[in-house]
C-alpha cells in the first residue's frame, strides 16, 4: 500500500496468564530429527512439561541410533509410550503412511519439525547437491507436513528454525535460506487460520572439551553478542514461545552491550529498536581505523620489534577465529591448516586482515603464506617496504581522507573544489618523487582528469584502505 517496511525484532514480554498453551494431551505428537540432541530434549519436555503420552519419534536411522532405547525407556517411566520410526523425511510417501498408521484413539496432535543438517562452506563452493543436502530435510520434509496435516485437527504445528535465517551466518547460505523458508511457511500456515509456530533458534551451547572456548561457529556467534542456550534454558524459552499468538519466535540470548559497543553503524538493522548504542566517547574510540592505528604502531617501534608486533596481530586474529583462549596457543611455525583453518575460516581471517592492515589480502592467503612466520614477513613487506616512517604517516591521514571523501553527497555543490584541491596535492607529491620536469608534464594531464580518474590514481598510488 505505498508504505516502507523493514524487519526489526522486538522482545516478547510474559505470554498472557489466559494462553496456557496447546492442548498436547489428547493424542500424538510427531517428532522428526527425533534421535539428535534437540529431538531428544523435545521429546523429554513434551512429557514432563505438556503432558503427552503418545510420542512419534521419527528420524533417518530409527531405532539403530545410538542411544534411543534408553531415551524409549526413560520416556516409559515418565508414563509415555515413544514408537520409534526410522524415515527419510524427505519422503512424502514414506511420511504420509506413518501419519495414516496412526491409531484412531491416538490421533495426530501436534507437529514438532527438528531435523536438519548442516553443510557450510563459502558460496563458490555451497554446489547444487550441498544446497539440496540441506534444503530437503529442512524445507521439503516441512512442505510435506503442511500438507500432510493441513486437514487435521492439529494443536500445534512447530518449526525448528534459526537465527541465521534472520542475521545470516558466513559459510551458511544454504542453510539461511532453508530457515527463511520455514518462517515463511509458519506466516502461510497463520494467514490460513492453522496452527503454526517458527522458532529461530540462536546457537546452542556446545562443549567440544578440547580446550578451545567451543565450536568455531559458536565462537564466531559469540564475537558477534550472540550467547549460545543451554539445554535447560532453550527448553523453558520453547514452552513459553508455544504461549504465543505470533507465528515466528526467536528464541536467542543476545549480549545487547557487546553488539552496542561498536556504535549504531555496527549495529545489524534487524537490531535497531533493541540495542542501545555506546556513548560518543566509546564510539569515538571504537570507529578509529585499526590500520591507521597498526601504521603509527609500526612507525613508533624499532625496526627489530616490527616482526613481533605483526606476529601478534596475525595469532591475536588467528585465535579468535579458530576459537582459542590465547594467542599462546597459536604457535607461529605451524601451518595453518595444521592449526584446524579451512576454507570458511580463511576467509573470515583475510576479511579481519584486511580490516586490521588496510591490504587487500587474498583469498588463498593461509595457503601462500601457510605459517604465521611467513605471513609475518609476507605482511611487513607489504605494510613497510620502501616506505618512510613520514610517508607512514601521510598513509594514516589518507586512509581518512578516504573516509571523509565517502560521506560526501554526489550532489554536494563543492565536489569540484574538491577535486581541484586533490589534483594540487598530487602534482605536489608527483613532482617531490619525479623532480620538476616529469611533475610538470604529468601535472598538465591532471588537469583534465576526472574525479573518478583522481581517486583510482590514489588508489593506485596508497592502495585502499
Amino acid at each position: 500500500a505505498g508504505q516502507l517496511r523493514v524487519p526489526r525484532l522486538t522482545r516478547l514480554g510474559p505470554p498472557p496468564a489466559e494462553a496456557p498453551g496447546p492442548d498436547l494431551a489428547a493424542g500424538t505428537v510427531l517428532v522428526t530429527g527425533a534421535t539428535g540432541l534437540l529431538g531428544r530434549l523435545v521429546a523429554r519436555r513434551l512429557v514432563t512439561r505438556h503432558d503427552v503420552r503418545h510420542l512419534l519419534l521419527v528420524s533417518r536411522s530409527g531405532a539403530d541410533a545410538p542411544g534411543v532405547a534408553a531415551l524409549v525407556d526413560d520416556l516409559a517411566g515418565l508414563g509415555a509410550t515413544a514408537r520409534v520410526a526410522a524415515c527419510d523425511v524427505t519422503d512424502r510417501d514414506a511420511l504420509a503412511l506413518l501419519v495414516d498408521e496412526l491409531p484412531a484413539d491416538q490421533p495426530l496432535t501436534g507437529v514438532v519439525h527438528a531435523a536438519g543438517v548442516l553443510d557450510d562452506g563459502v558460496l563458490p563452493a555451497l554446489t547444487p547437491e550441498r544446497f539440496d543436502a540441506v534444503l530437503r530435510p529442512k524445507v521439503d520434509a516441512a512442505w510435506h507436513l503442511h500438507e500432510l496435516t493441513e486437514k487435521l485437527d492439529l494443536a500445534a504445528f512447530v518449526l525448528f528454525s534459526s537465527a541465521a535465517g534472520l542475521f545470516g551466518g558466513p559459510g551458511q547460505a544454504n542453510h539461511a535460506a532453508a530457515n527463511c523458508f520455514l518462517d515463511a511457511l509458519a506466516q502461510h500456515r497463520r494467514d490460513r487460520g492453522l496452527p503454526a509456530l517458527s522458532l529461530a533458534w540462536g546457537p546452542w551451547v556446545n562443549d567440544t572439551g578440547d580446550g578451545r572456548t567451543g565450536h568455531v561457529d559458536e565462537a564466531r556467534m559469540n564475537r558477534g553478542g550472540f550467547v549460545p542456550l543451554g539445554a535447560d534454558e532453550g527448553m523453558d524459552l520453547f514452552s513459553e514461545a508455544l504461549r504465543f499468538a505470533e507465528p515466528v519466535v526467536v528464541p536467542v540470548n543476545l549480549d545487547l552491550a557487546l553488539i552496542g559497543r561498536h556504535g549504531p553503524a555496527a549495529v545489524p538493522p534487524v537490531l535497531r529498536s533493541l540495542v542501545r548504542p555506546a556513548t560518543t566517547g566509546a564510539v569515538r574510540a571504537a570507529e578509529r581505523d585499526p590500520a591507521e592505528a597498526l601504521r603509527e604502531t609500526l612507525a613508533a617501534t624499532a625496526e627489530a620489534d616490527r616482526d613481533q608486533v605483526l606476529s601478534d596481530l596475525v595469532r591475536t586474529h588467528a585465535a579468535a577465529v579458530l576459537g582459542y583462549a590465547s594467542i599462546r596457543s597459536i604457535d607461529a611455525e605451524r601451518g595453518f591448516v595444521e592449526l584446524g583453518f579451512d576454507s570458511l575460516t580463511a576467509v573470515e581471517f583475510r576479511n579481519r586482515l584486511n580490516a586490521a592492515t588496510g591490504l587487500r589480502l587474498p583469498s588463498t592467503l593461509i595457503y601462500d603464506r601457510p605459517t604465521t612466520a611467513a605471513l609475518v614477513e609476507y605482511l611487513r613487506g607489504a605494510l613497510l617496504a620502501e616506505r618512510s616512517t613520514s610517508a607512514l604517516t601521510v598513509l594514516g591521514e589518507l586512509n581518512k581522507l578516504e573516509h571523509a571523501m565517502r560521506a560526501v553527497a554526489s550532489a554536494d555543490t563543492d565536489r569540484a573544489a574538491v577535486g581541484a584541491r586533490l589534483r594540487e596535492l598530487l602534482s605536489l607529491w608527483t613532482y617531490t618523487e619525479s623532480g620538476a620536469d616529469s611533475a610538470a608534464d604529468e601535472g598538465a594531464s591532471l588537469e583534465s582528469a576526472s574525479a573518478e580518474e583522481i581517486f583510482s590514481l590514489l588508489d593506485e598510488e596508497f592502495g585502499s584502505a
